[in-house]
């Protein structure tokens, strides 16, 4: 498989630019990003538009070509296997065989976002960022992270353009890169989950806090806070649903609060939909305790299926706190003041927002215009 980017030949049916969209991570592993581009390329295709996925693979294990979200994948080897550099030269040489007129470069933490700018400039193909920030379970990359968007800087800033998922990024980057702040758009992640017909239980008091299993996501302050409840509603339970490398921490916190009959951690598959919805219809709150966040598509998925989110009031949830849909606790609340916060929520009776959530149709037709454009030459 190249990546010519060549529209379906019984179709003819392709419009727009032909679209080379690079992502570090795409399915089956499963994340915000892979969301993300997941949902923008359903739609891309829907609409007739031309689109590749070039993307790694750590593993060795997934093939090499796929199709997925109704696109062809490329996958290329990235090392190392265990940590999330992400240092995939295929990436660049795979862009300079390709034959696109525009680079969607989805991310920007790992290796692959600038080896993908590099090869595009040496190519002579415009290319577009979208930021999709995040943060970090070690403090040590956290602490470099000024001096990595310093020596990023000048490769973002040759971008033909640029999308924040949230005001608070696109204001971050422009901040940090020099980049025009009124040339970054804000397109924020879609709302949507399938329906399901189950519902929780009338008795049933679940808490789910959802997302990769990492320090910096929280889940451990949910778990901390959760043995207060506890003591309030012994019924109570908790989830922790996600997979990654912090498991062992939780499950030592569970086990050494003695919650072990309480709560649940494990992860549902990335292509069940349905599963997701299913333990999101039974929760009474939502939990997202992250020390950072763009603008988390977990947290968009449980408003779409009408639950309450707690969150921290930090980065990109602090625009969803202004908008009233979602309550936040301060970054330094202490377990006993989470509780108090999960508490009220749960004793509050459920009240629908007057605030209209982001669609993911809406989602594309911005990022579909920005394309058109870039491809045309037209971005000032």
């Amino acid at each position: 498989m190249s990546l010519a980017c060549e529209a379906p030949a019984e179709a003819g049916l392709a419009r727009g630019p032909r679209v080379l969209i690079v992502t570090a991570r795409f399915l089956p592993e499963m994340g915000g990003i892979e969301t993300h581009v997941r949902e923008v390329v359903g739609r891309l295709v829907a609409r007739g538009v031309n689109v590749q996925i070039l993307t790694t693979d750590r593993s060795g294990l997934l093939p090499k070509t796929d199709m997925a979200a109704g696109a062809p994948v490329r996958r290329v080897k990235a090392w190392p296997a265990r940590r999330d550099y992400y240092f995939a030269p295929g990436v660049f040489w795979e862009i300079l065989k390709s034959d696109c007129d525009v680079i969607h470069i989805q991310g920007c933490h790992t290796l692959a976002p600038p080896l993908a700018m590099l090869a595009a400039l040496l190519k002579g193909v415009p290319y577009i960022v979208t930021f999709h920030s995040g943060g970090h379970s070690s403090s040590l990359r956290n602490q470099i992270r000024g001096a990595q968007w310093t020596l990023l800087a000048p490769l973002f800033r040759r971008a033909a353009g640029w999308i924040g998922v949230s005001r608070y990024e696109a204001d971050f980057f422009a901040r940090k890169m020099r980049l025009p702040r009124d040339r970054i758009e804000v397109v924020p992640n879609g709302a949507a989950m399938p329906r399901v017909l189950e519902a929780a239980a009338p008795e049933e008091l679940l808490i789910a806090s959802i997302g990769r299993l990492e320090k910096y996501k929280g889940h451990h302050r949910a778990i901390g806070a959760f043995a207060e409840v506890l003591k309030r509603h012994p019924e109570a339970r908790l989830q922790i649903v996600g997979e990654g490398p912090y498991l062992p921490e939780l499950e030592a916190l569970v086990e050494r609060l003695g919650l072990h009959r309480s709560v649940r951690i494990g992860g549902v598959p990335p292509q069940d939909r349905e599963g997701m919805s299913r333990i999101l219809s039974r929760a009474r709150l939502v939990v997202l305790l992250s020390a950072y966040e763009a603008h988390p598509v977990a947290v968009m998925e449980a408003l779409a299926m009408g639950r309450p989110v707690l969150a921290t009031n930090c980065s990109g949830f602090i625009e969803l706190a202004e908008q009233s849909m979602i309550h936040v606790v301060e970054p330094e609340a202490t377990d006993g003041d989470i509780a108090d916060a999960m508490e009220r929520i749960l004793q509050s009776p459920a009240s629908k927002t007057n605030v209209e959530l982001p669609s993911w149709d809406a989602c594309v037709d911005r990022v579909a215009a920005l394309l058109d454009r870039v491809a045309l030459g037209s971005v000032a």
